[in-house]
């Protein structure tokens, strides 16, 4: 302030002098246009200098303007400097809300910001894909208006987020489970978290259903087991008929071993997701040991064809191999009828790939039942599976085995024609 004053008292001082020495020499009306002039002259620098800056601030450049000389050059210089911290922070600042939003956008959950109405502020593509919401079209609408769902109306009208929401049949095809939770934040302002809980939910189900299925599969054999147990305790039987009773029970033993030793095999192949080792199993050999487990479990009801079509031999888990291998062997026997046939082989496909299928005469199964397969104790026929001696459980068994192998399961049948069952192992996978 006090270097301004003292220019401006130099620039009258100036002025004064100026217009004194015009007076003496040349008069009156001079030397006032003298002094008029020595005060407009930094009026006009300052006008040009004002000039300069709105058109620079028009153009939002401020920072780039050239500095003029004089007492502007430091208010200038001044002004570019607070532009450019102000700029360099309104950066960082947008840098780190792009930060935020990428972060949100990443989540795998559903992100909704709801203001003090309801009204949506933001959220992000995955709780678009959950709720069929577009951002663009559908910010600042109420969220109820958007989600008509009766439970989830109930649970914001009721302002008790203490515990989450689950909303059943959501997404495009109504096929999501949705658990949700709201947050309150800021000035009545709440965030609303979804989590896709599909998954679990199909896993809860598949829990229940394993343990009430064990518990169901272990019930026959165990009623059939005490019910003998009493029967030979409590009456005086001839020999032959307490034989037939031990035989029977033996049976029934025999069947809950297979199905906890199944049980166990499918827990160990579950809990070790690992690629398989690459030892070196022997077709040959291997085919040699199915045919003679086939024709003792078979005795002798049925016609057997084992072919090696290729010298070819696999890498992998010989234990695993066999066990897949016999699964569909053993279960191509129980559900073909007497006098059925059976081709067993192995061979390279027209990919590359190692090929072992088992091909029967069996009864064949209908399109509908193809793709469950593989699940545990599902089966087609139930009364003649145990009949037979199955657990429900060989399929599931080889799936895995089959993914430790990068292998493939494929499954063809034509009702009342027969089926093939084939084991597909990529090349890498080969070795002679």
């Amino acid at each position: 302030m006090i270097s301004a004053l003292s220019r401006f008292i130099f620039l009258v001082c100036l002025a004064l002098i100026g217009g004194f020495i015009v007076l003496y020499n040349w008069g009156a009306e001079l030397a006032i246009l003298t002094g008029v002039a020595f005060l407009s002259v930094p009026l006009v620098y300052s006008y040009i200098n004002l000039a300069r800056l709105g058109k620079y601030v028009q153009s939002d450049s401020v920072e780039n303007m050239p500095l003029p000389s004089g007492l502007w050059e430091e208010i200038f210089f001044r002004l570019q400097r607070l532009v450019k911290t102000l700029k360099q922070r309104m950066r960082n600042i947008e840098q780190q809300h792009d930060h935020f939003i990428e972060a949100f956008q990443a989540s795998p959950n559903g992100i909704l910001m709801l203001d003090q109405d309801d009204q949506i502020e933001w959220c992000n593509s995955i709780a678009e894909q959950f709720f069929g919401l577009v951002f663009k079209r559908d910010v600042m609408q109420r969220i109820n208006f958007l989600i008509r769902r009766p439970e989830f109306i109930q649970y914001l009208n009721k302002r008790n987020f203490d515990e989450p929401l689950l909303l059943e049949r959501m997404g495009p095809d109504s096929s999501l489970s949705l658990m949700l939770q709201a947050f309150q934040f800021g000035n009545q302002r709440h965030l609303l978290l979804v989590q896709n809980v599909t998954d679990l939910q199909k896993a809860d189900a598949m829990r229940r259903d394993f343990v009430a299925n064990v518990s169901h599969e272990m019930r026959t054999p165990i009623t059939v087991l005490m019910g003998f147990l009493e029967t030979v305790q409590s009456l005086d039987l001839e020999k032959s008929q307490r034989d037939q009773y031990f035989e029977m029970m033996t049976s029934q033993a025999q069947r809950m071993k297979s199905l906890v030793e199944d049980l166990l095999t499918l827990a160990n192949l579950e809990a070790n997701s690992a690629p398989a080792a690459t030892n070196k199993v022997n077709i040959e050999t291997s085919m040699a040991l199915l045919k003679n487990d086939a024709e003792a479990l078979s005795h002798g009801n049925h016609v057997f064809t084992f072919e090696v079509l290729n010298q070819e031999n696999l890498l992998g888990d010989e234990r695993e191999i066999l066990s897949a291998f016999s699964n569909l062997v053993s279960n191509a026997i129980r559900y073909t009828p007497d006098a059925g046939q059976i081709h067993v082989k192995w061979d390279i496909n027209a990919k590359g790939q190692g090929e072992f299928s088992v091909t029967d005469t069996g009864p064949g199964i209908a399109s509908e039942h193809l793709s469950r397969l593989t699940e545990r104790f599902y089966r087609v026929d139930r009364s003649r599976s145990r009949d037979t001696g199955g657990t429900g459980l060989g399929l599931a068994i080889v799936k895995h085995i089959a993914s430790r192998h990068q292998a493939q399961l494929a499954i063809e049948s034509t009702p009342g024609k027969g089926s093939t069952f084939k084991l597909c192992f990529p090349k890498e996978r080969l070795a002679l």
